[in-house]
């Protein structure tokens, strides 16, 4: 199925993805330093937790889907040290700025290897790597079922995938403050910070219209994954899901 990631309503998948690569390509400079002002500094101390949850070795070979500017890649280059590590996205222009901090030095020396790739349906090899992350991305991508097939078929037998998105809290009055964060003060500082206020509304009611941990959980055990688990970051704004493809 394909649904409009805006709304979470059945509809083409041109009309997302379309959407999607046109917002992220005109704040790609300026994604990072939102993140850290609209977070309050949170959004670090998540992408740390992934990492540290992260099974990944020194001969790892990690696949970092929905990539971006390369915040995950480089956390686990820098606090892991796999073998290798392959970071794609679905917006050149994202990658572009992941590019630069490599040059800056940011993989610590591991090789990192870049790649314009949709996530849906990945020019990739199978059983490709040891451990896929992917974060914020999966509620980006119109055709879910088929994302989450992709990532099971280029992980290896026991390999590990771990994502980081936003979730729903379970404390009520939690869940009511962040939904009015959401509506009002995500496109405020978008708006501020990029100068591009229509699509952090968009960020916003992608959020709003993403499963909860629940389902999410059940679409990755749809996919084929055991072992699905998932982990509540600042009350349950985030949450870290993780799953193993079965060893045989």
């Amino acid at each position: 199925m394909s649904i409009d990631t805006e709304s979470g309503r059945e509809a083409p998948s041109e009309l997302s993805t379309k959407k999607v690569k046109s917002i992220f390509a005109s704040i790609a400079k300026k994604y990072e330093r939102f993140n850290a002002i609209s977070s309050f500094g949170a959004y670090r101390a998540w992408i740390d937790a992934l990492v540290r949850k992260a099974p990944v070795t020194h001969e790892s070979v990690v696949l970092d889907v929905a990539g971006g500017t390369g915040d995950i890649s480089f956390a686990i280059a820098q606090k892991k040290h796999p073998a290798r590590i392959h970071c794609t996205d679905l917006v050149p222009e994202m990658l572009e700025v992941a590019r630069i901090h490599m040059d800056e030095g940011a993989s610590d020396g591991v090789p990192v290897e870049f790649a314009v790739v949709d996530a849906q349906d990945m020019a990739l090899p199978d059983e490709m790597c040891d451990v896929l992350t992917v974060a914020y991305g999966i509620r980006n991508m119109p055709r879910r079922e088929q994302a989450l097939a992709e990532m099971y078929r280029v992980l290896r037998p026991g390999g590990t995938i771990l994502c980081l998105e936003f979730s729903t809290p379970k404390n009520r009055i939690w869940r009511a403050l962040y939904r009015f964060y959401l509506t009002h003060m995500i496109p405020f500082w978008g708006g501020i910070i990029t100068h591009d206020r229509s699509g952090f509304v968009y960020l916003a009611n992608s959020i709003k219209a993403f499963p909860n941990q629940e389902s999410l959980a059940k679409m990755f055990e749809d996919a084929g994954f055991e072992d699905v688990s998932w982990t509540d970051l600042t009350g349950g704004i985030a949450a870290i899901h993780m799953g193993t493809k079965p060893s045989s």
